[in-house]
């Protein structure tokens, strides 16, 4: 797309969706900053205008299913609560569906710690220390081990039907309980689980 984005009330959803188009293989966009593709208007920090700014571009991302990464700048203003560092409202952090805070650590050249949250993300706190060579932050601890769940026993039953020649399947819950041989579980019992899943 090059280095020109446009901003929000000037079509940048618009250029993002033909650029889309044109690279369908998308996956993973980056905006570096906020500040640059924010409207003048909004640039007045309130929840409402924050979460507005962040769900237009999340409207993108859930239509082709791609990760969008905004880059924005902390306080100067400590905090207990890392997240609350983030400059402007918590309407930002609402609307987002995780939130990457990095900080270096004062005293000590070359270090720094990644807090994580996010809705489908465990909580984290990542110590990085900068490889001079690689240009690269490398991970050296992990203050929270990430929990790894047990697999679903009915997802795997349902992964099952598909296959390089079977990627999609169509019908209601109780065919899809009858195609996996599930006779314990309602219909209306697995539509929740999948929507949750």
């Amino acid at each position: 797309m090059g280095i020109m984005a446009k901003k929000l009330k000037d079509g940048l959803k618009e250029q993002l969706e033909h650029f889309i188009a044109e690279k369908p293989n998308t996956k993973l966009i980056i905006i570096d900053t906020l500040k640059k593709i924010r409207d003048k208007e909004t640039e007045q920090y309130s929840y409402s205008n924050d979460y507005d700014i962040v769900d237009n571009l999340k409207q993108i991302t859930n239509k082709h299913n791609i990760c969008l990464l905004v880059v924005h700048h902390t306080r100067k203003q400590g905090s207990e609560d890392t997240f609350d560092t983030i400059s402007g409202s918590n309407g930002l952090l609402g609307a987002a569906d995780g939130a990457f805070i990095m900080q270096k650590t004062k005293c000590v050249e070359g270090k720094a710690t990644l807090d994580i949250a996010g809705r489908d993300q465990q909580d984290q706190k990542l110590h990085l220390k900068f490889n001079k060579i690689n240009c690269l932050w490398e991970l050296t601890k992990a203050e929270t081990e990430i929990v790894t769940l047990p697999p679903d026993q009915l997802l795997e039953k349902i992964s099952k039907i598909f296959s390089d020649e079977v990627q999609t399947w169509t019908g209601t819950a109780t065919e899809l309980l009858e195609l996996i041989g599930e006779k314990e579980l309602q219909p209306n019992t697995l539509s929740r689980k999948l929507n949750v899943n």
